[in-house]
């Protein structure tokens, strides 16, 4: 019973609350009109259940079930580390 669950990359952005990091993912689509890249965000919550990530970082995150009204993400790993604080 193998199901499929998204993964998301993106960088941190900010520290929010205690074992909550809010990252920015961006993805690159194609304007139906203009046919030109162009590029859409989206933040997402993921649960930090050790507290490991700093703003900057770039991190892997899997789909996990709710954990609040907003955050249903789990870290997965730190890809690399950023130069925030």
């Amino acid at each position: 019973m193998a199901s499929h669950k998204r993964i998301i990359q993106g960088t941190v952005i900010k520290k929010a609350g205690d074992k909550t990091a809010t990252v920015l993912v961006e993805r690159r689509v194609m304007h139906p009109r203009y046919h030109k890249t162009v590029k859409r965000f989206k933040k997402y919550l993921i649960h930090d259940e050790r507290n490991e990530t700093k703003v900057g970082d770039t991190v892997t995150a899997v789909e996990c079930r709710p954990l609040s009204k907003t955050k249903s993400f789990r870290l997965k790993e730190i890809v690399s580390s950023g130069v925030g604080s």
